[in-house]
């Protein structure tokens, strides 16, 4: 049964009022109940002590027919023996035929506590009795009984003035409950009729009239969030609208998905460069490596790769919100385009690499050539001249190696290469920098791990992030290499260090381009070409994977990355 808001007040109330006003009612007849059998228990312990002291002055076995006629006519008179035997009774003639008492509960409480009384049933004559019996420390018990008549009972009964008052009181607090509630149970009424009122509204309310009290107050506020909330939604939707609009317009292709990975919206660029990948309905089951991320991602929340389909190249980006939906972004950039970008940056970057390394090679051996500068001296600039060679020695290779990156798969060999074996080499070609830095070196990876790939590329991973930890992370760092297995196919590697770090994050994401460099701690002085980075990016993109650089906690460097296991 469906109660509202009065009845269940009403009814609250007036169940906790019955249980008081009953609980009242108890007590005070049981109060009266008690005291009227304690006046009883006096009486009937005046008329035990006068039995006692007759039978004190006349011994244990006087003559009880004289006693009888000082007491009520209606009393009935036991003597027993303390092993409860009766020796007198006034309506039983012959005590002999008496069964033993002393499993009655009124003299067992009197041998044990002095005095006892109960109301029972006589099994000598089948009546009902108030029994009293009373232990004077003599050879005899004494035990007094009336007959529990309808007498009796009527002045046991307490007296009703007290009901009645309770009931008249009962009345009169229904009364008021039944009126408290319906005060209340029309205003909440009157609230749940205005706030279903404002379920169809799409425009602001005015407030009608309330009680001034706590109930107008809540109404006042519900209809100003009210108000407030309508505001918002038409500020959000037409935000969305523009939104929208912009997305449409957008020159790549985006796709939002639900956290559930269903798609809950794309522009028609993204179905358009869908459909010249996979055509097929959009799903993000069509990205394998998009799945994989958000299975394993960790914190990350951004990853970037690509896709090719019907002569065409696009760029992906996985953007994950904090609500676990996520946003796909496809750019289309093919390999013509990729390639001749590349190609620019590439001719006027090497040139620029070049000119430093090239001015000062001649420039020391126009000194040479054009000066007699003795043996010594002549031997310093050749070492000089030298250096600028290697540096020169170590651009062609790292040049080489990109450009043999952007090439065919088919240039690289894949083998199983043992991880650990890999990073032993790694600290000892590179021991005498790690020596004059005083770098620690310590990997943390299991001892059996095996990856798949190319062990020149995956040399050269870890080879030059070392040498830019030995270059720009300063001296008495630490170098700590750990592994983690994602899934049975790949494994996260994290390089960090606890150098001097990153000051400006804003460099942070362009570590990988070609021939970038840092001005403060990370200019030409430090040597190296410019690439080493850039190499690292795109060995760890050849196995597959994706690599991020943060600063580590409390400082230095971190770079994490996946490479495929065996």
């Amino acid at each position: 049964m469906n109660l509202n808001f009065q009845q269940r007040l009403v009814l609250s109330f007036l169940v906790i009022f019955m249980l008081f006003a009953a609980a009242i009612v108890l007590f005070e007849q049981g109060r009266m109940r008690r005291y009227k059998t304690e006046a009883l228990q006096e009486r009937l312990d005046a008329y035990a002590g006068e039995v006692s002291q007759y039978i004190l002055l006349r011994g244990n076995r006087p003559p009880m027919d004289s006693l009888l006629q000082f007491l009520p006519a209606d009393i009935r008179l036991t003597l027993l023996e303390r092993s409860g035997r009766v020796v007198y009774d006034n309506v039983v003639p012959d005590p002999a035929t008496m069964e033993n008492h002393a499993e009655r509960p009124e003299i067992k409480s009197a041998v044990a506590k002095g005095s006892g009384t109960i109301i029972r049933t006589s099994s000598s004559n089948d009546r009902p009795y108030l029994y009293y019996a009373k232990d004077y420390g003599g050879a005899l018990i004494v035990r007094m009984a009336l007959p529990y008549n309808i007498r009796l009972q009527s002045f046991l009964e307490p007296d009703n003035a007290f009901l009645y008052f309770i009931i008249a009181l009962f009345l009169i607090g229904f009364y008021f409950i039944y009126y408290t509630g319906r005060y209340f149970g029309r205003t909440v009424r009157h609230l749940r009729n205005f706030a279903a009122s404002l379920d169809g509204t799409q425009n602001g309310v005015q407030l009608p009239k309330f009680p001034d009290n706590e109930f107008g107050e809540v109404a006042g506020r519900l209809a100003e969030n009210f108000n407030h909330i309508r505001a918002n939604e038409k500020h959000l939707a037409q935000e969305r609208e523009k939104l929208l609009l912009h997305i449409r317009t957008l020159a790549e292709g985006v796709c939002f998905f639900n956290p559930d990975r269903s798609v809950a919206f794309s522009n028609g660029l993204f179905v358009q460069y869908f459909n010249t990948l996979f055509d097929d309905t959009v799903s993000v089951a069509h990205f394998p490596d998009v799945e994989k991320f958000l299975d394993n991602r960790g914190g990350d929340d951004y990853y970037e790769g690509r896709l090719t389909g019907n002569g065409k190249e696009f760029l992906l980006r996985l953007n994950i919100f904090e609500d676990n939906s996520f946003e796909i972004i496809l750019t289309d950039v093919t390999a013509q385009e990729r390639n001749r970008r590349m190609k620019q940056e590439l001719t006027g970057n090497v040139a620029h690499e070049l000119r430093t390394p090239v001015t000062s090679i001649r420039g020391f051996l126009e000194i040479l050539l054009n000066n007699d500068l003795g043996e010594a001296k002549a031997h310093e600039y050749l070492e000089r001249a030298y250096s600028q060679t290697k540096t020169l020695s170590e651009l062609i290779s790292d040049m080489s190696l990109l450009t043999r990156l952007d090439g065919t798969q088919d240039a690289f060999v894949f083998a199983e290469v043992d991880a650990v074996k890999l990073l032993d080499r790694v600290q000892a070609d590179t021991a005498v920098g790690l020596l004059e830095k005083n770098i620690a070196f310590v990997v943390d990876i299991p001892p059996e791990l095996t990856l798949r790939g190319n062990e020149s590329l995956l040399y050269s991973v870890f080879r030059n992030l070392t040498d830019n930890v030995i270059a720009h992370a300063g001296n008495g760092v630490e170098i700590r290499v750990g592994a983690a297995r994602l899934d049975d196919a790949t494994v996260r590697f994290s390089f960090a260090d606890n150098g001097s770090g990153m000051a400006n994050e804003q460099h942070l994401p362009r570590l990988f381009e070609r021939f970038y460099r840092v001005d403060e701690g990370r200019t030409r002085d430090t040597g190296g070409s410019g690439l080493g980075l850039s190499i690292v990016k795109y060995a760890v993109q050849f196995h597959g994977g994706n690599i991020q650089v943060r600063n580590a906690v409390p400082h230095g460097l971190e770079f994490t990355f996946i490479l495929p296991e065996k």
